[in-house]
């Protein structure tokens, strides 16, 4: 059985990049545009893996993976940042509201592919 992993991001252009390079290494995707979607998804997929972009429209990655985390069924989900939000500290705040990882973007497929194969 194929591995369920979900993505949070709003951008087309970098969930496109995410869902081939993922499918491609049989992985299998369900994508969210917003962090209320996010959450939603989490919930009802109960997902293997979560790729949380930061930057997104309404709440934004740092509360969706803070809601998430709170949620006793979905808690021990593991939950990788994958952000343009690369200064110093940015790490250190997604480790803070409950991330597990810390991609920055623009990021190599084949350093994603090796974070992710790190947790699933």
């Amino acid at each position: 059985m194929s591995k369920l992993i979900l993505v949070i991001e709003d951008q087309e252009d970098n969930r496109r990049i995410m869902r081939d390079l993922l499918t491609s290494a049989g992985y299998e995707i369900i994508e969210a545009f917003t962090g209320e979607e996010g959450v939603t998804s989490a919930e009802t997929h109960h997902p293997d893996l979560i790729l949380m972009d930061i930057q997104l429209p309404g709440i934004d990655g740092y509360e969706t993976t803070r809601r998430i985390k709170a949620n006793p069924d979905l808690r021990g989900i593991t939950i990788i940042a994958v952000t343009s939000y690369a200064l110093s500290g940015d790490d250190a705040k997604a480790f803070e509201a409950g991330c597990n990882g810390y991609v920055a973007k623009p990021f190599s497929p084949r350093e994603l592919l090796a974070k992710v194969r790190e947790y699933v």
